[in-house]
């Protein structure tokens, strides 16, 4: 398990990159944090990953109540094979949400502020797609 030390750290570092680069950040001072983008809303949350690192993980909701259908998942599956980085997933709600995590004892500014940056604008740019396609609301619709 992370100790905590690193966990402090890795917290301390998250928070001061979101306050700088994204200064409408919600710090939940329990190492979540909360900001809006366009349409999606964006999670980051730093977590216990090994004994020598921490992990923090970007999500954002991007569709709540889409009617599950083997055509979307199938669309969200070959979505996650073209994109660059991250996947879509599936909450236990059936909440369709983007997340990706990185490193968190070593992470830099540049890394952080563009993995926030892309994952709130991929979830921004296929809500409106995955609502056409199976119903829903996006989280600013919520």
């Amino acid at each position: 398990m992370t100790p905590d030390s690193i966990l402090d750290a890795t917290r301390a570092n998250v928070a001061t990159i979101l306050k700088e680069h994204f200064p409408q950040t919600i710090d939940f001072e329990d190492g979540s944090y909360a900001l809006s983008h366009g349409s999606s809303s964006v999670g980051v949350v730093v977590r216990r990953f090994t004994e020598t690192d921490s992990m923090v993980e970007i999500m954002a909701q991007v569709v709540s109540g889409a009617t599950i259908t083997l055509e979307l998942l199938h669309w969200l599956l070959r979505k996650n094979a073209e994109l660059h980085f991250g996947a879509f997933g599936l909450l236990f709600d059936d909440t369709i949400i983007y997340t990706y995590s990185l490193p968190g004892s070593k992470l830099g500014a540049s890394e952080l502020e563009a993995a926030v940056t892309s994952v709130a604008v991929i979830a921004d740019h296929y809500d409106d797609e995955i609502v056409k396609m199976a119903g829903g609301k996006r989280t600013a619709d919520a």
